[in-house]
């Protein structure tokens, strides 16, 4: 009788060794993979966010003065948008993408003036892109 209780507890014993084997594997070697998938994932969604607003603003600059496009996008991380009317690029800077200051960029066609570019993770439904009669530039409004 003593020898089947004995293999019962090294049966428990060992499974209890392989559980906190892979408990250690999890915390240690997963998660800081799975953290940097999400950063790349976050850092992707931000590229994607910017490039639609860039291919907006140009498809408006094509279509000339008065030409008008809403659109939506997503927003992955807090940030602020801002337009470099020198190089023509519009810029999203984040502090949460990669853990980092950082900070994702699209060319332009023309000069742009961004409304509204401090914007807060989520979907913007209502991101205006026109280009305003009597005006030489891009306006891009951002609204929730």
């Amino acid at each position: 009788m003593d020898r089947r209780g004995q293999a019962s507890a090294e049966y428990l014993l060992l499974i209890v060794v392989i559980l906190l084997v892979m408990g250690w594997l999890l915390v240690n070697v997963y998660q800081p993979s799975i953290g940097a998938t999400m950063d790349v994932s976050i850092a992707s969604d931000a590229k994607n966010a910017v490039t639609n607003i860039a291919n907006a603003a140009n498809l408006v600059y094509a279509n000339g003065p008065g030409a008008k496009r809403t659109l939506s996008v997503y927003i992955p991380a807090s940030g602020t948008f801002t337009s470099n009317n020198a190089s023509k690029v519009i810029q999203f800077n984040s502090a949460s993408i990669a853990n980092s200051a950082h900070s994702v960029n699209a060319s332009t066609s023309s000069n742009m003036t961004i409304e509204n570019p401090n914007v807060t993770k989520g979907w913007y439904n209502n991101i205006v892109v026109e280009w305003k009669l009597n005006t030489n530039y891009i306006s891009v409004t951002i609204d929730k």
